[in-house]
C-alpha cells in the first residue's frame, strides 16, 4: 500500500515495525486511520487487521495483554474526546505493567483545536502521566518522524506512547519519508565492581539470608535459585515474580501481602540480611523495618523507594548475579532455610489447604475450591487473566505456574474488569493456546460488553466468573478497618445465561460435585464458553499472617452487624471463615 495520506503512512509505518492489528472502536475523527486499516487488506495479506471492541478501555487493556504475551508492540486506537478517553485506565494499567503499546488518539480538526469544539480535550495533555511518550501530531511533515520516536519509546522503555492526530491531518498528502524500525535486543546492565563485592561481603557475613523476587527475575530464575542453594536462604515472592521463580524451586516460601500464602512474611523478619531482587513491591507495611536490605533492580529511581537500604546495587538481575557468583561462599549452616520450609509446608497444609479440604459438598461453593479444580483442569501452557480482587487471590493461591504458564493481573494499577478484555487480547495474539479468564462477577459486569466482542470474533477464551453477588476485596477492607460492609452487595446475576444468549457455550455450577465436569466441558468446547460458579459471598481471604489490628478490626465490624440487626450475616461469616483464621501462634503482635 503506497502511502498516499498520512493515515496511510502511519499504517505502513506499522506494519513495518511488525504490528498485525489495532484495538479500538472506529468514529468521526479516527475514520481516515480505519478505512487506511481496511485498504491494507488485513494481516493475512501482510496488513492490518481492525480488532472491534465494545469499550475503548477494553481495547487498551487487550492491546496490554497482547504486548505482554507477545513481547511485541500492540496497538490500540480512540476517537476524539470521549473515545480516546476510554483508553486512560487501560493505558495505566499497559505502562505500569512494562507493557510497550501505542496509543493513537485521533483529534478534532486541527483549525479548532482551542476553540472549545465539539467533544474537545487536549489528548497530548492528557496522557502524560501514563505514558513514556505523548506528542500532538500538527503537520503532514511531523507525522512520520513523530511515530516513529512514538513506537521507539514504547518498545524502548517497555510502556505506552501516545500519538495525538487531528482527523483532518490523518486525511492530509503524505509528505516525508518514514525512518526505518529500529530494533534492539535489551541490554545488559552490569553492576559496579565494587557495589558487587559490598553486597558479597554483606552475604557472606550474614547468617541468615532470605530472599524475595520480583518479575525482574524474569531471565535469571537459574542463577537465583543457584545464588539460594549456595546461602541457604528461603525464597518469597510477590504475585509478578510468581511465574518466573515459583515453579520447581525447592527454597520457596510464598508469597507476602493481603494477598499472600506461606511463610514469606515469617522469613523476611527472621533473617539478618533480606535481599530484594527485581522487585518494586509497593507495601512497604509487609517488609520488614528492623532487617539489614540490600536490594538489586536495574532501574535505578525503583532503589530504596519502599524501605530503608544498607546496600543498593545498580544493575539487571542476571548480570549482578552472574558476577556475584564466585565472590559468595557456601553456608554450611541450614538450620534457618529448613526453619522456614518447614513453616511453608505446615502453613500451607493447614492455612490455605484448610479453605479446601473439606468444602467439597458444601454449597455454596466455597472460590479456593473451585480455584484448586481450576488449577487441575486448564492446560500445562495455559494464560490466565485474573481480574484484581478475590480473583487474584484465588489465582495466587491455587493457580500453579510450571514454566510454561501466563499469568496476567492488573497487579500494579489494581484496576477493576481486567481479565476479559485481557483475555481477549491473549487469545487474538495466541489463537493456539488455551486463554482462562478468571472474572469476579464485578470485574465481568463493569466491561459486559466485552462478551460480545468474544461472540463476534468466536474467540475460544474460556471465562471462569466467580459470582459471589459482592465485591469481595472491599468487603474485606471494611472489616480490617472495623466497617461494617456497605454498598459491596448486588442482585444476583445469572451470566451463564447472558452468556447463552450470545450463543456462547455456557454452564451455571451451585453444586461443588458439578465443577470439574463443568469447567472440562468448557474447556474441552472447541470456541468461547462461561462457566458461571455460584460461590460463597461470605468466604474472604485471610493473610498468612494475621496482626492483631487486622482481629480487632474483624471483631468490631461483626459487632457492629449484630448491634445493627445483622446476626444471621455475621453467622454466615463466622462458618464460612472462622475455621481458616490461623491459631495464636500465628499471630504478628506487631499489628
Amino acid at each position: 500500500m503506497a502511502p498516499t495520506t498520512v493515515a496511510t503512512q502511519l499504517v505502513a509505518q506499522l506494519v513495518g515495525a511488525g504490528v498485525r492489528r489495532i484495538y479500538g472502536i472506529v468514529g468521526d475523527s479516527l475514520n481516515p486511520v480505519v478505512d487506511a486499516v481496511r485498504r491494507s487488506g488485513g494481516a493475512a495479506a501482510g496488513g492490518i487487521d481492525w480488532i472491534h471492541v465494545r469499550h475503548e478501555e477494553a481495547a487498551a487493556f487487550a492491546a496490554a495483554a497482547d504486548a505482554q504475551v507477545t513481547g511485541e508492540l500492540a496497538v490500540c486506537a480512540g476517537s476524539c474526546g470521549p473515545g480516546n478517553l476510554h483508553l486512560i485506565n487501560g493505558l495505566y494499567d499497559a505502562n505500569r505493567s512494562g507493557a510497550p503499546v501505542l496509543a493513537i488518539a485521533s483529534h478534532i480538526p486541527s483549525a479548532q483545536i482551542g476553540s472549545g469544539y465539539f467533544q474537545e480535550t487536549h489528548p497530548d495533555r492528557l496522557f502524560v502521566e501514563c505514558a513514556q511518550y505523548s506528542e500532538l501530531i500538527s503537520t503532514p511533515a511531523q507525522a512520520p518522524r513523530v511515530v516513529h520516536s512514538a513506537m521507539q519509546h514504547a518498545v524502548a522503555r517497555s510502556g505506552v506512547a501516545v500519538v495525538t492526530l487531528p482527523g483532518d491531518i490523518a486525511d492530509c498528502p503524505a509528505e516525508g519519508t518514514a525512518p526505518t524500525p529500529v530494533r534492539t535486543r535489551p541490554p545488559a546492565v552490569v553492576p559496579a565492581e565494587q557495589d558487587v563485592r559490598a553486597l558479597a561481603d554483606a552475604i557472606n557475613s550474614a547468617e541468615r539470608v532470605a530472599i524475595f523476587a520480583g518479575a525482574g527475575v524474569r531471565g535469571a530464575r537459574d542463577e537465583l535459585i543457584a545464588l539460594a542453594e549456595t546461602v541457604g536462604a528461603p525464597m518469597g515472592h510477590t504475585l509478578r515474580g510468581k511465574e518466573w521463580i515459583q515453579y520447581d524451586n525447592p527454597f520457596d516460601v510464598g508469597m507476602t501481602g493481603l494477598l499472600g500464602y506461606g511463610a514469606a512474611h515469617d522469613g523476611m523478619r527472621g533473617a539478618d540480611l533480606l535481599l530484594l531482587v527485581g522487585t518494586d513491591f509497593p507495601y512497604d507495611q509487609f517488609l520488614p523495618s528492623d532487617v539489614p536490605t540490600a536490594q538489586i533492580d536495574v532501574a535505578a529511581e525503583k532503589l530504596g523507594r519502599r524501605t530503608t537500604l544498607d546496600l543498593a546495587v545498580h544493575g539487571d538481575t542476571l548480570s549482578t548475579l552472574r558476577a556475584l557468583a564466585p565472590l559468595v561462599r557456601r553456608k554450611p549452616d541450614r538450620a534457618f532455610l529448613e526453619g522456614e520450609l518447614a513453616r511453608h509446608r505446615t502453613l500451607m497444609e493447614k492455612v490455605v489447604g484448610a479453605y479446601t479440604g473439606d468444602v467439597k459438598q458444601r454449597a455454596p461453593i466455597h472460590p479456593e475450591y473451585a480455584a484448586s479444580i481450576l488449577d487441575d483442569v486448564a492446560a500445562e501452557d495455559a494464560v490466565f487473566a485474573a481480574d484484581t480482587g478475590m480473583c487474584n487471590v484465588w489465582t495466587a493461591r491455587y493457580v500453579t505456574p510450571n514454566g510454561s504458564r501466563r499469568f496476567l493481573s492488573s497487579a500494579l494499577h489494581g484496576s477493576m474488569a481486567n481479565a476479559l478484555p485481557h483475555a481477549i487480547g491473549a487469545q487474538v495474539a495466541s489463537p493456539g493456546r488455551q486463554v482462562v479468564s478468571v472474572s469476579g462477577d464485578g470485574g465481568l459486569a463493569m466491561l459486559l460488553g466485552e462478551l460480545v466482542t468474544v461472540a463476534a470474533y468466536r474467540l475460544p477464551v474460556k471465562i471462569v466468573v466467580f459470582n459471589n453477588s459482592t465485591l469481595g476485596m472491599v468487603k474485606l477492607e471494611m472489616l480490617v478497618d472495623g466497617l461494617p460492609d456497605f454498598g459491596v452487595d448486588v442482585p444476583a446475576v445469572d451470566y451463564a445465561a447472558v452468556a447463552s444468549a450470545l450463543g456462547i457455550f455456557a454452564r451455571r455450577i451451585a453444586d461443588p460435585a458439578d465443577i470439574e465436569t463443568g469447567l472440562r466441558a468448557a474447556f474441552d468446547h472447541d470456541g468461547p464458553a462461561l462457566v458461571d460458579l455460584v460461590t460463597d459471598p461470605m468466604a474472604l481471604s485471610l493473610p498468612p499472617t494475621i496482626t492483631g489490628g487486622q482481629v480487632k478490626g474483624f471483631a468490631l465490624a461483626m459487632s457492629k452487624m449484630v448491634m445493627n440487626g445483622g446476626v444471621g450475616e455475621a453467622v454466615k461469616m463466622a462458618k464460612s471463615n472462622l475455621r481458616n483464621i490461623p491459631r495464636p501462634s500465628q499471630f504478628d503482635p506487631r499489628g
